[in-house]
C-alpha cells in the first residue's frame, strides 16, 4: 500500500500533509463519537481549520485564500477520509466558494470569500426540495423582485451543512416560465434572517457527524445585490460550469475511504486469529484483499490523473461524471469486501469499517446520482 506515490504531490504538499493529519488527530478524531451523537460538528471546528489555512485553499489569497491549488483541497480530504471523518461539509463550503468566485462581481467575492476562507462565515448550497432530487427544472422555490429585493418562499431538503449554515448559495426560480432560463443563484447571510427557519437534523444511515437539514423561506427578503453575478436566469449554467469541480471531490473521498478501509483491514486481519492462525495466513484472506489492492491503486492512478485535470482546468464533465459514477461504485463494493473480512464485528458502530459502509451508500445518490452519470457519460457515445 505504500509502494505507490501520487505523482501530484511534491515536498510542500508533503509537509503540508503532516501539518493537515496532526491537525484532523488532534481536532477531528477525539471528538467524532460526540459530533455523531450531535448530529454536527461545533463550529469552533471550523474557526480552527480557516486559522489554520486549510479552508478555500485554491482561492485566490486576493479574497482571503491560499492562492493554492486543487492538490490541497485533495490533501485535507484524504486526510479527514481515510479515517473515517466523514462530518465536516468541506465539499460543499468549497463548492459554495468556487460558485462566487467564478461567477459573482468582484463585490461580491470581496464580500464573502475572505469569512468563508478563514471558517468565519461556513457555506451551503441549498439545492434539492422534497419533490425535485435531480430534477432541477422542477426547483418551485420562488423569489421574486419586489422594489431593491427579492421576495423567497419555499423549501429545501436534505442540506448538508445546513444546521450550521452561515452563508447560503440558494437555487431559485426568478421567472415562472421560463424553464431552465428561469432559475437563479441567491446569496444568503443567515445570521438573524427574517423568514429564514432551519427545520429538524435529518437522521441518516449514515454520515451521522454531518449536518443534513431541511431549510424553509417564508417571505424572506433579500437584497437583489444578493443576486450571484448580478443577472438572473443565469442560475442553471452556473451550476452546471462548476459540476467536474463538485464531482471530483466526491471521487477524492471514494478514493481515501477505499485506502483507509483497506489499511484498516489488513491491520484488523493480522490480529484476528482462526481455525490456530491469523485470517491474514488465509488464503481466501490474501486473495480478496490483493484483489481489493488492485482495484484501488487503478482507482488511485485515475483520481490522480483528474486532479492533475482540475489543477490545470481541463476536466471535462463527461470525465467527471466517469470518475464520480466508478469510484462511488467502487467504493461500496471495496468497502463491503472489507466489512466481510471483519465477520460480526464488521457490523458494530464501534469499529471505523462499519461507520465507512454507512458512510459510503450516499455518495452514490448525492452530487448526482449514479444513473444520471450514467446518462452524461451515454452522450459521448
Amino acid at each position: 500500500m505504500k509502494s505507490y506515490r501520487s505523482r501530484w504531490m511534491d515536498e510542500n504538499l508533503e509537509i503540508y500533509r503532516q501539518s493537515v493529519s496532526k491537525f484532523v488527530e488532534t481536532e477531528m478524531v477525539p471528538f467524532d463519537e460526540k459530533w455523531r451523537e450531535q448530529q454536527h460538528l461545533d463550529k469552533e471546528l471550523w474557526r480552527k481549520a480557516g486559522a489554520q489555512g486549510f479552508l478555500c485553499t485554491d482561492i485566490p489569497e486576493q479574497y482571503g485564500g491560499a492562492g493554492a491549488d486543487f492538490r490541497y483541497e485533495a490533501v485535507f480530504y484524504e486526510e479527514q477520509w481515510r479515517r473515517g471523518l466523514s462530518g465536516m461539509g468541506q465539499g460543499v463550503h468549497s463548492i459554495s466558494a468556487h460558485y462566487i468566485l467564478n461567477h459573482g462581481t468582484e463585490e461580491q467575492k470581496q464580500r464573502w470569500l475572505p469569512g468563508m476562507a478563514a471558517g468565519k462565515l461556513i457555506g451551503a448550497i441549498a439545492m434539492t426540495e422534497p419533490g425535485t432530487g435531480s430534477d432541477l427544472q422542477a426547483i418551485a422555490t420562488r423569489a421574486v423582485k419586489d422594489g431593491d429585493d427579492y421576495v423567497v418562499n419555499g423549501s429545501k431538503i436534505f442540506i448538508t451543512n445546513g444546521y450550521l449554515c452561515e452563508l447560503l448559495v440558494l437555487i431559485v426560480r426568478t421567472d415562472p416560465d421560463a424553464g431552465s432560463r428561469g432559475l437563479s443563484l441567491l446569496v444568503l447571510e443567515t445570521e438573524g434572517l427574517d423568514g429564514y427557519r432551519v427545520g429538524r437534523k435529518l437522521k441518516k444511515m449514515g454520515q451521522k457527524a454531518q449536518d443534513t437539514c431541511e431549510l424553509f423561506f417564508e417571505d424572506v427578503r433579500v437584497p437583489a445585490s444578493q443576486l450571484l453575478g448580478g443577472t438572473p436566469g443565469e442560475g442553471f449554467k452556473q451550476l452546471m460550469s462548476d459540476l467536474p469541480y463538485e464531482r471530483s471531490t466526491v471521487g477524492v473521498q471514494a478514493v481515501a475511504t477505499m485506502e483507509g478501509a483497506l489499511e484498516e483491514t489488513v491491520k484488523y486481519v493480522k490480529e484476528r486469529h482462526a481455525f490456530g492462525k491469523s485470517l491474514m495466513e488465509q488464503q481466501n484472506t490474501r486473495f480478496k484483499l490483493a484483489e481489493v489492492h488492485a482495484l484501488i491503486r487503478a482507482a488511485r492512478i485515475f483520481m490522480d490523473r483528474c486532479i492533475e485535470d482540475v489543477v490545470t482546468g481541463t476536466l471535462d464533465n463527461i470525465t467527471a461524471s466517469m470518475c464520480k459514477w466508478w469510484l462511488s461504485e467502487l467504493q461500496q463494493k471495496v468497502v463491503d469486501e472489507c466489512l466481510q473480512l471483519h465477520g460480526g464485528y464488521g457490523y458494530m458502530d464501534e469499529y471505523l469499517i462499519c461507520r465507512m459502509y454507512a458512510d459510503s451508500r450516499v455518495a452514490r445518490i448525492y452530487a448526482g446520482t449514479s444513473e444520471i452519470m450514467l446518462e452524461v457519460i451515454a452522450r459521448d457515445l
